[in-house]
C-alpha cells in the first residue's frame, strides 16, 4: 500500500477528528465566560462546527491548509529519503530495523505518522483559536472595549445595540451596550439582526 492511498483510508475519519476538534475549540472559548455551549447547541449545530470556525475568517482557513500541506509533505518527505536508504531521514522517522521491513510495512510507518503529526497540530491549532478568542473577550468585557456592530429587532419591536459574541441555530449569545451581563436568547424571539457597523463596507 502506498504512502498515499494510506492517507486516503485515513479520511474518512478525518472529517469525525474535525468535528471533535470543533466541539472542544467552541468549549474552550465559551468555557471562559461561563457557559457550557454544549447545553444550547444540536447536533446539527456540532457537525457544522468545524466547517463554521475554518470559515469565519480567511486566515484560519489558510492556516489549516498549510498545516495539513506540510503534515503531508514532510512524512512523503522523510518516505522518499528512507526509501533511498538515507540514514538522517530513518533516524529522524524513527524507523528502526528499516533493512528487515517490508516496503508495506515501511509506508503503514509512515501513514501512522503522518496522522498523529497531524492530529497533534490540529489539537493545538484549534484549542489555541478557543483559548485565545475566549481570553481576547474575556479581556474586553473587563476592560470595556467592546465594539457594539450588531442591532437586535424584536418581535415586540423593541431593538438593543449589542455585541454578538456568537450563534447557532437555536441561541444568540450577545451582551448589550452598557450591561456587561451575557445574555442567551433564543432565535425565535428575535425578529431579525441588522449589522450596523460593518467594517469591510464602511471605510469610516
Amino acid at each position: 500500500m502506498k504512502f498515499s492511498e494510506g492517507i486516503q483510508r485515513s479520511l474518512p475519519f478525518g472529517y469525525l477528528f474535525l468535528v471533535v476538534m470543533g466541539i472542544l475549540k467552541e468549549s474552550v472559548f465559551y468555557y471562559q465566560i461561563g457557559i457550557n455551549i454544549l447545553k444550547y447547541s444540536t447536533i446539527m449545530d456540532i457537525l457544522i462546527s468545524p466547517i463554521a470556525t475554518l470559515t469565519s475568517h480567511p486566515v484560519i482557513l489558510i492556516a489549516l491548509i498549510i498545516i495539513v500541506v506540510s503534515s503531508f509533505a514532510f512524512p512523503s518527505y522523510l518516505s522518499k529519503q528512507s526509501n533511498k536508504n538515507k540514514k538522517w531521514a530513518q533516524k529522524m522517522a524513527a524507523l528502526k530495523d528499516h533493512e528487515n521491513m517490508s516496503k508495506e510495512a515501511i509506508e503503514n510507518h509512515f501513514t501512522n505518522m503522518f496522522v498523529k503529526f497531524t492530529a497533534m497540530m490540529l489539537l493545538s491549532f484549534f484549542v489555541g483559536i478557543g483559548w485565545g478568542e475566549g481570553m481576547a473577550l474575556t479581556k474586553r468585557i473587563k476592560e470595556n472595549r467592546l465594539k457594539y456592530d450588531y442591532t437586535l429587532n424584536y418581535g415586540d419591536e423593541n431593538s438593543e445595540l449589542v455585541h454578538l459574541i456568537g450563534s447557532n441555530s437555536m441561541y444568540y449569545i450577545y451582551l448589550i451596550k452598557g450591561n456587561n451581563k451575557i445574555k442567551i436568547a433564543p432565535v425565535g424571539a428575535i425578529k431579525n439582526i441588522e449589522l450596523t457597523h460593518n467594517r469591510q463596507l464602511n471605510n469610516e
